[in-house]
């Protein structure tokens, strides 16, 4: 597979990107400073031989998102992207001013906006990575002692992961629910983003698929591990706490080389 990273710089993305460049994918990362992975070994490996490649740029700004796309294509044996795996994340900072608070709000929803506007191909394979905890029924199944976590100091993120998935809805043709499914924050999106030069017609991206993670950890892969704590992965609420990023990894890389068919044009849960 010919393969774009967008937030491959470090977490879920970067793990992904080891396990797709094990398993001899090309990779094509787009970031801010390349210059992150100078003391990787890994990644220097695959820059020499030719498996990888860094595009610098920054994904709220379209153009630079453009070349990405065309660096990725001309990567790739295909003449084509396979598949877009998108993992950019927002960290809110404090303030007493504003409390927890993320800038931009719509930093994640923005860089999907000039993704996906951009996409040369409807027949791209996307993944795109948000959270639990969005919906009005995720948030009635959090574990109680983490609803304050959810409520207030993720509350910023998670207003800008809402606009990312409806996003995604719009693109894939799936109903959208303001109720349950979560009402556009001001800020996150223009009121007139459905006229974005661009976007997708709705039902026009069918090769998508969306992965919620519970409370991501640094742990490490329990999917590796002989005996180790498996995670759980359903469309249904699972009530659980927590997941590795190593593992949402692991189940990235496990749909994309050959479960695609069985999580295609879902939503689904992952944790513990």
């Amino acid at each position: 597979m010919n393969i774009l990273i967008i937030g491959g710089s470090r977490n879920i993305g970067y793990y992904s990107a080891i396990r797709f460049l094990d398993a001899e994918h090309t990779v094509t990362f787009l970031l801010r400073k390349a210059s992150v992975f100078n003391r990787d070994a890994q990644i220097q490996t695959a820059l020499n031989s030719g498996k990888a490649q860094l595009v610098q740029g920054d994904a709220l700004v379209k153009e630079d998102v453009q070349r990405a796309w065309t660096s990725a294509i001309a990567h790739g044996k295909s003449g084509s992207v396979d598949l877009l795996l998108f993992t950019v994340g927002g960290e809110p900072s404090f303030s007493l001013n504003k409390g927890f608070a993320l800038s931009p709000p719509n930093l994640v929803t923005q860089c999907l906006l000039n993704t996906i506007t951009t996409l040369p191909d409807l027949q791209t394979r996307i993944i795109v990575i948000t959270s639990v905890g969005l919906t009005r029924s995720s948030r009635a199944e959090l574990p109680v002692p983490l609803k304050p976590l959810y409520a207030w100091v993720l509350h910023p993120a998670h207003r800008d992961k809402i606009g990312v998935e409806r996003l995604i809805a719009h693109c894939a043709g799936w109903e959208w629910n303001d109720n349950e499914d979560g009402k556009i924050h001001p800020g996150i999106l223009a009121d007139d983003w459905k006229d974005t030069s661009g976007l997708p017609s709705p039902g026009s991206v069918q090769e998508v698929m969306v992965i919620r993670p519970g409370l991501l950890t640094d742990g490490d892969c329990l999917a590796d591990t002989p005996g180790g704590k498996k995670y759980r992965v359903s469309e249904d609420e699972l009530g659980g706490w927590t997941v590795s990023r190593r593992d949402v990894a692991h189940f990235v890389v496990d749909v994309a080389m050959g479960r695609w068919s069985e999580f295609d044009k879902r939503r689904v849960n992952i944790m513990y």
